[in-house]
């Protein structure tokens, strides 16, 4: 007995194509990410000194129209918990240490 074969192509390369952006656009969007890590930085700030005593090396996210922050030892839980209570706002995840990042450049 003799088994079919299919005629199927494979498909390479990207399913997308790449976002063309202008030099104008991408300098708009990389000021408005400036401003809004500005915001989170603010709140962040504040909670630091407090949360570095308790919660060294943990990770916050921060929502900075409501001004909440959310704590926990993964990055995605902080963010899913901000996520869960604030549907359609878009954190930004800071590590509670001197820095509030993670490593060194």
């Amino acid at each position: 007995m003799t088994e079919a074969k299919s005629n199927r192509t494979i498909r390479r390369g990207r399913i997308f194509p790449e976002i063309q952006w202008t030099q104008e656009q991408q300098t708009q969007w990389k000021a408005e990410r400036q401003a809004f890590r500005q915001r989170c930085q603010v709140i962040f700030d504040s909670v630091k000194p407090e949360l570095m005593q308790t919660h060294y090396n943990w990770y916050i996210a921060v929502e900075p129209d409501s001004g909440e922050y959310f704590v926990a030892q993964d990055p995605q839980v902080a963010s899913l918990q901000c996520r869960e209570k604030h549907p359609g706002k878009i954190p930004h995840v800071f590590r509670i240490n001197e820095t509030g990042m993670c490593g060194t450049i």
